[in-house]
């Protein structure tokens, strides 16, 4: 029976693509539609036999009756655009396309953005899958900007915007991250120049009132939000915020957004728009990723009957996580991390001195908390390698600085030819650095899917680029269950890996970091490297990395590299919350820090970051920190019951759900 629905599926595609095909050769002189996807479409069908094409060239009806098709003779339909000027056969408004040419610069489209402009302005709804930084966020900024001219010409003017309302939003972007809201709203802003659409951004991390000020005064049109803000600001009738005409909705990194735990926020954002049968709107979703969530999510918000799946992932293509040279460093204790970093910096800096074709040295150091990015951020600015006149410029980003400085950072760092950003998992995804010729990860990353996320900030739009894991012997077997089937290579060259500070006489060169280190810690205030203890207590751990491994650890880093008199202390009552009251080396009782007044909103308290760091952090002896998949809510709308052999809109989707079935074992 599948055999045969197979086969009948595959003859009305070539029938309907024939008959396309006719039709365009008789009316224009034009590649026929969608032939840039045509050639992924029939490598794709070798690879997954279930993948049907790309774009829906015939209707349900025409599937259950071959004789009955219908000819969509749309111009989107009839013409696969590639260039933007030539977006006005498809009949987009030549103030948007006059943004795009002119002012931003852009002639010919990226193929993420060819095939999913086409089939989003013929008005359906649309799932794609697409990798980030491949320009996507143009590919749903055109049809959505064209749909609200279309659909209300007034916006197409200037004067428009002295009538805008945040009471009539007519189009609502959603995004994971505050930094990839406020990147989509700076795109969507250019776009906006010559029309009057007025472009607003809701995020976290920003002053509610303030924001809400400047929107009911300026008005709105096009919303680009976090989840849980824009849920905030929906339910609150003092902000003046609504949309009871709205015209699309956007879920960018849809993926991303599960996975952080906004299943909740956005089946109830859902609920609070209108009706689509009484106000129709157009949904479009884009993921890198489509497991099994993320297929039950857009079931519950697309018109399963007039929808298009968009794949522009060529399976043939070798993934950015398996192109780019990764270095595992295995380095003796923790204490040696910050001295390996800056002799791989060294090396870089000299290489791109030396090499006129490598890259300047433009790296992102990543952290699994955010308490480490603030002492590493501290600690390398106090470095020759973070000298204002000799060295290169140093940012951070993580959850605890404001949205502004982060904005203001990461703009900073995108800018920079050379530099460093020391970061959380906040720029993992979604956010576009060009450039960046190194990732270093320090310590162990949560899983394997986020070591590639952070790897893959690297080695983009076709350039050179490297990643460097930088562990403990005593976290290398632990690393080969959390991350397997990667091409991580172990890496020898790196002296400073294997000194143990206080034994032997090192090499000069070795030397060298490790005083610089050294000096540099005791610049760092101590609260900073208190809370990175903590923080690091509650991470994740695993099969064979225990709290006894990660306290013996800390506890040489803060004796032997920090040289402190002893280690920074367990209040009783956190060490019992949390199981630590009886782990070999933790120290209980009260220290009381000088605060560190420069620390741009740390907040109270030490900091936690992912895994339930702080001193109230969610340790659980048996293995660490809570997954992240944790936060789905089994009963929500977006539930994980497969059901896919009986369902004809999951089956058309190009699920996978067994990515994630890696190797036992990495090769390392």
């Amino acid at each position: 029976m599948l055999k045969s629905s197979l086969q009948r599926h595959a003859r009305l595609g070539n029938l309907a693509r024939r008959q396309i095909s006719t039709l365009v050769s008789q009316q224009i002189r034009s590649r026929p539609v969608v032939a840039s996807c045509q050639r992924l479409a029939q490598s794709e069908r070798q690879v997954v036999p279930l993948r049907q094409i790309a774009l829906r060239l015939y209707s349900q009806q025409s599937a259950a009756a071959p004789s009955s098709a219908r000819t969509d003779d749309s111009p989107a339909s009839i013409y696969n655009v590639t260039r933007f000027e030539d977006l006005t056969k498809l009949g987009v408004d030549e103030r948007i396309i006059r943004a795009i040419t002119v002012d931003m610069g852009y002639d010919t489209m990226t193929e993420v953005q060819s095939l999913t402009i086409n089939p989003a302005l013929k008005g359906v709804d649309l799932v794609a899958q697409a990798k980030t930084g491949t320009g996507k966020t143009l590919g749903f900024l055109v049809p959505v900007f064209q749909r609200l001219i279309a659909s209300d010409s007034s916006l197409a003017s200037p004067q428009h915007r002295m009538r805008a309302s945040s009471e009539d939003i007519r189009a609502i972007i959603l995004s994971p991250t505050r930094e990839l809201a406020e990147q989509i709203g700076v795109e969507a802003r250019k776009l906006a120049r010559h029309t009057g659409i007025v472009v607003q951004t809701a995020v976290g991390g920003t002053r509610k009132r303030e924001a809400m000020h400047k929107m009911n005064r300026e008005g709105c049109d096009v919303l680009v939000a976090t989840p849980g803000r824009l849920y905030d600001i929906m339910t609150d009738q003092s902000t003046r915020v609504a949309a009871p005409r709205i015209q699309s909705f956007v879920l960018d990194e849809a993926d991303r957004m599960l996975d952080v735990g906004f299943a909740d926020a956005i089946r109830e954002i859902v609920d609070i728009l209108p009706p689509i049968r009484e106000v129709d709107r157009q949904t479009l979703l884009y993921s890198a990723t489509i497991p099994r969530d993320v297929v039950h999510l857009a079931k519950s918000m697309v018109k399963t009957d007039n929808f298009d799946f968009v794949q522009t992932i060529n399976p043939d293509e070798t993934p950015t996580h398996a192109r780019v040279p990764q270095h595992l460093v295995a380095t003796k204790g923790y204490e040696n991390w910050f001295p390996a970093v800056m002799e791989l910096a060294d090396r870089a800096i000299e290489q791109s001195k030396q090499d006129p074709d490598a890259l300047p040295f433009k790296a992102i150091i990543f952290f699994s908390n955010t308490a480490t990015v603030q002492f590493a951020n501290r600690v390398f600015k106090s470095t020759y390698l973070g000298h204002r006149l000799n060295g290169v410029p140093i940012f951070d980003i993580h959850s605890k600085l404001s949205q502004d400085t982060r904005t203001r950072n990461a703009e900073a760092f995108r800018r920079a030819r050379t530099g460093i950003l020391i970061s959380s998992d906040v720029t993992a995804r979604g956010m576009d650095f060009p450039n960046v010729s190194h990732v270093f990860q320090l310590g162990l990353p949560p899983d394997r899917d986020q070591y590639i996320h952070r790897v893959g900030r690297t080695g983009r739009a076709g350039k050179n680029g490297e990643g460097w894991l930088i562990l403990s012997e005593d976290e290398i077997k632990e690393a080969r269950y959390r991350l397997p089937g990667l091409p991580i290579k172990p890496n020898q060259t790196v002296k400073s890996a294997t000194h143990v500070p206080g034994q032997g006489t090192p090499d000069p060169e070795v030397a060298k970091y490790f005083d610089e280190v050294s000096r540099a810690y005791e610049r760092a205030p101590r609260d900073l490297f208190a809370a990175t203890y903590n923080a690091m207590l509650g991470q994740k751990f695993g099969r064979t990395l225990n709290v006894e491994a990660i306290v013996r650890l800390l506890n040489n880093w803060c004796l032997n590299g920090l040289r402190w008199e002893q280690t920074p202390a367990i209040s009783p009552k956190s060490a019992k919350n949390r199981g630590l009251d009886r782990v070999p080396g933790i120290r209980i009782g009260i220290d009381t820090y000088e605060r560190d007044d420069d620390r741009r909103g740390f907040g109270g308290g030490f900091g936690g970051g992912r895994g339930g760091g702080g001193f109230g952090g969610g340790f659980d002896r048996r293995g660490g920190g809570s997954n992240r998949n944790d936060n789905f809510n089994s009963g929500s709308r977006f539930g994980s019951r497969d059901r896919r052999d009986n369902d004809p809109f999951s089956r058309r989707i190009n699920t996978d759900f067994d990515s994630r079935r890696q190797p036992s074992r990495a090769s390392f």
